[in-house]
């Protein structure tokens, strides 16, 4: 009855899963953090009057105070004789050390005594760290606890860590413990182990996620504006490569603090590729038909008034020209002419581009599209929501929802289901592998198709995109947006506007297609698509071109032609064996490990080199024979071509080893 009174069964932790980019670097982790705690009543240190604890305080507090420096040693001292004094079972000497820092405190003789001597009690939990700091931050998400009105811990997690909560969770374990003067000490042998959480590899590149971060930032800054969001997607599979969501923060940085790629808002010109392939489809319109859109920038159509925001050198306007010039009356006027008669019949355009449901991407709580109404049931209500939709009112969508849309295009029409999360693991094993998912195997008729993509081209070749990408040495295909912002407090008076730029590259054979979303401050003097929005796309653009889709072989990582061969990687008893028999100095960094890297100069250092178990290294740079026998200890097979030192390599460093990986070495 007595320990029924005073014992407990309480939760141990299991330590959450790891989320890694693409490439293996680790995205989201948690680090292990220690509580220190003393029980004084310890038999080690009750014996013989305390004799152990009096003959080791002394040495014990002076340690501390080295070790951690925020007390003096004669404080600690004090500290701990006044709480073997009082007999404290659960005395909490020092709380939240890092690794480190407990690394250094377990080396103090004291503690090397042992628990039941020294009565030192050790607790391990957890805390959540992103490495990478801002890059896609929200996107990856938060999971912190707090306590709840219940007095009960709670899980505040967003982004992947809320979607896969329950994979990256795994499941607690739990121990006894005993109260004892009101504390809580555990009864050993008691502990059922927790299961760890299982690791999230994502789809998101590092390096692409740097580079959308910095272009979006770079422009926020300029513009000033409340939020931007930018996206990039493997065009043939659906993949989100970078996400990146920056908002404005009170002393006017920028952090990623809400998904702003999720958000449904009016999205503009961006609008009038739906409405182009409506048409067409309909069949009211062909491409080349002329459309007299007036020389003065404004029309009536069905009794209102549409305006253009420029006007153009003539009267008439082909459609596809309506299209890369973006003029509202054109495309007010074409949508009238197909679908005047029943405004509802736009509807399974809709629908079959996808734009009527909210996106599938593999996050939590993704918000639905909003649609007015199309019916003529109530007056002209609907037939004039749809002529604001053909241009991009009257329906709000994300800006995830226009990037799939515009990427089925890029896609010959296939529209990709958007995903982040490559495969599930558990210590380096595949649990669950994600693949790519077709929405629709064909938005339209392949002969449209050819009429869309040539005139979004057009939007770059000669239409609103034109003086921001040109000079641009391979060609893009895309779309301008800028709609005038009045949703929550904001209304049209404040001079708000959302610019947009949409699009794929290289448009010959499209590789990425990108999204970039920028709301300006009000009143901001620049504030179109063209202006705000797409010189964003471009830098984004021209760097990812440079880096992933000019070489010719994107599958082997090469490394530049080097002559002079000045690094060298391997054992590192081979390398200094080398330059000590040939004579040659050298500066040694590399201690005693295994392996290390020679890297020439005057002088030549040799530094250590370090390979994470289950994570592909970077073999170039080494001969035959140590890659071979590093790779096969880590049980990849492999292949080779070529002689000489490796050059290049099938598979990137970086990259998790899946079970029966195969890498093809490249020599020369």
């Amino acid at each position: 009855m007595s320990d029924s009174l005073h014992q407990r069964f309480v939760s141990l932790d299991a330590t959450r899963g790891t989320i890694y980019s693409d490439d293996g670097q680790m995205l989201s982790t948690s680090i292990p953090i220690f509580d220190i705690y003393i029980d004084f009543q310890a038999d080690g240190l009750t014996e013989k009057k305390g004799k152990r604890f009096y003959d080791h305080v002394d040495a014990f507090a002076k340690g501390l105070a080295e070790v951690f420096g925020d007390k003096s040693a004669a404080q600690y001292n004090k500290d701990l004789r006044k709480a073997y004094q009082k007999k404290y079972r659960y005395y909490a000497l020092k709380k939240k050390l890092n690794f480190e820092e407990y690394k250094a405190f377990r080396q103090l003789p004291y503690v090397q005594m042992g628990r039941n001597r020294s009565g030192v009690i050790v607790e391990v939990s957890s805390q959540r760290e992103t490495p990478f700091g801002l890059l896609a931050n929200r996107t990856i998400g938060l999971s912190r606890e707090y306590v709840g009105k219940n007095n009960k811990i709670k899980k505040l997690n967003v982004g992947l860590e809320q979607t896969y909560d329950s994979v990256l969770s795994g499941h607690d374990g739990l121990k006894l413990v005993r109260y004892v003067s009101g504390a809580a000490i555990p009864v050993q042998g008691t502990e059922t182990e927790p299961v760890n959480g299982q690791d999230v590899y994502t789809t998101i590149d590092v390096n692409m996620q740097d580079i959308v971060e910095t272009a979006l930032m770079r422009k926020m800054q300029e513009c000033e504006g409340p939020y931007g969001t930018a996206i990039v997607m493997e065009t043939a599979t659906g993949k989100i490569k970078a996400l990146a969501n920056l908002g404005r923060r009170p002393d006017g940085s920028y952090w990623e603090d809400n998904n702003y790629a999720l958000h449904v808002t009016e999205p503009g010109s961006t609008m009038k590729l739906a409405t182009l392939l409506a048409v067409l489809e309909n069949g009211s319109s062909k491409i080349d038909d002329m459309v007299d859109v007036g020389n003065s920038g404004r029309k009536e159509v069905a009794g209102k008034i549409v305006t253009d925001a420029e006007r153009f050198g003539k009267g008439a306007l082909t459609v596809k020209e309506c299209f890369s010039h973006s003029s509202n009356v054109g495309m007010s006027m074409l949508a009238y002419k197909a679908f005047g008669n029943n405004p509802s019949a736009i509807k399974k355009y809709y629908h079959k581009f996808h734009l009527d449901t909210k996106s599938p991407i593999d996050l939590s709580y993704v918000p639905s599209p909003r649609i007015a109404p199309l019916s003529t049931k109530n007056g002209e209500a609907g037939l004039h929501n749809m002529l604001w939709m053909s241009f991009g009112y009257a329906i709000s969508i994300s800006p995830l929802q226009t990037l799939t849309f515009y990427n089925a295009i890029a896609n010959n029409g296939r529209m990709m289901k958007p995903f982040l999360v490559n495969s599930i693991q558990k210590d380096g094993v595949i649990t669950k592998q994600y693949e790519p998912e077709v929405m629709e195997e064909s938005i339209c008729k392949p002969s449209i198709l050819q009429n869309a993509k040539s005139a979004m081209e057009q939007t770059v070749i000669n239409g609103t995109a034109t003086r921001v990408f040109k000079g641009v040495p391979f060609a893009i295909a895309g779309k301008t947006g800028t709609s005038h912002v009045a949703d929550g407090p904001i209304k049209y008076s404040h001079g708000v506007y959302q610019a947009t730029f949409v699009g794929y590259f290289p448009a010959e054979k499209p590789q990425f297609t990108c999204i970039v979303l920028i709301r300006t401050k009000p009143h901001a003097a620049s504030h179109y698509g063209a202006s705000v929005a797409a010189p964003v796309f471009r830098e984004i653009a021209t760097k990812l071109y440079a880096m992933y889709v000019e070489q010719k072989n994107p599958s082997l990582y090469t490394i530049a032609p080097n002559p002079t061969n000045d690094q060298y990687i391997g054992v590192t008893n081979d390398l200094k064996n080398i330059y000590t028999t040939m004579h040659l100095p050298f500066m040694d960094s590399a201690a005693q490990k295994n392996w290390a890297v020679m890297k020439e100069g005057q002088p030549s250092v040799l530094k250590q080199e370090n390979y994470a178990p289950k994570i592909m290294p970077d073999v170039k740079g080494m001969s035959l024979k140590d890659a071979v026998f590093l790779l096969e200890q880590m049980g990849v097979e492999v292949s080779v071509k070529g002689s000489g030192i490796i050059s290049a390599q099938s598979v990137p460093a970086g990259k998790a080893i899946a079970k029966g990986e195969k890498v093809v070495l490249i020599l020369s």
